[in-house]
């Protein structure tokens, strides 16, 4: 989510562009570059504060290792990526090195692994927003709903399916409670409730909790993470 707007430089690494920030896509031909002393300057399309910020990040780094790659990797990447937001690239750089990741780009949005498999961080989990709001200013707003009834609003939420890695939409009522709303998702997939666990901002919902109470903000994805062994949820 956001537009990238280019790159704030701190401090050159070797083998460096200059041209803006922008690198030749790696292709077929992988080889690792130094990890680049520099910030990368980004506007969300939807204002964030730092706490909205911090959750969205923490729902990256809770579900990705579900998806695809090695967990361990995801790890090393997710202290890389801390480290380096913190200036201390020497410290990211070793920990790339300790776990044989390659940055073909020189930037932490691509890297393999020794095995070749893929690893993309977003932007958001690597720098702060240029237009990040201050917490209290009225950006917390739910997604944006339709006329309201007994049930609440309707409204359209984006879940992402651990099983095929695929984005659905899906109209929710803000008084489903989550256990209805997993019923829902059964008539339109087939997936039993009991075989489905779903995240938003890193945390697990309870079935007990209402759509409107999980605060989902605009443009925010529900992680629905699919087990083949049933599960209970409170």
């Amino acid at each position: 989510m956001g537009g990238c707007l280019g790159l704030q430089r701190n401090r050159r690494g070797r083998n460096a562009s200059s041209d803006n920030g922008s690198r030749p896509s790696s292709g077929t031909n992988r080889k690792n570059h130094p990890l680049c002393h520099e910030t990368i300057r980004w506007k969300s399309d939807v204002p964030l504060t730092e706490g909205q910020l911090r959750s969205k990040r923490d729902e990256f780094w809770d579900t990705a290792p579900a998806f695809e790659g090695r967990k361990e990797i995801w790890d090393a990447l997710r202290a890389a990526t801390a480290a380096a937001e913190s200036t201390d690239f020497q410290l990211a750089q070793a920990i790339l090195d300790g776990a044989n990741i390659s940055v073909p780009n020189g930037f932490l949005t691509e890297c393999y692994d020794e095995l070749g498999t893929r690893y993309q961080v977003p932007v958001y989990c690597l720098s702060y927003p240029i237009n990040i709001v201050k917490e209290g200013s009225g950006r917390d707003s739910p997604v944006e709903q339709t006329e309201s009834s007994d049930e609440g609003s309707e409204i359209m939420l984006k879940l992402r399916l651990s099983s095929n890695c695929q984005d659905i939409k899906m109209p929710l009522m803000t008084r489903d409670t989550i256990a209805q709303a997993k019923k829902k998702l059964q008539a339109k997939q087939g997936i039993g409730p009991q075989h489905q666990r779903w995240f938003f901002g890193g945390k697990l919902l309870g079935d007990k909790l209402h759509i409107d109470e999980a605060r989902i903000l605009p443009s925010y994805v529900i992680q629905v993470i699919i087990n083949p062994e049933p599960i209970h949820e409170s």
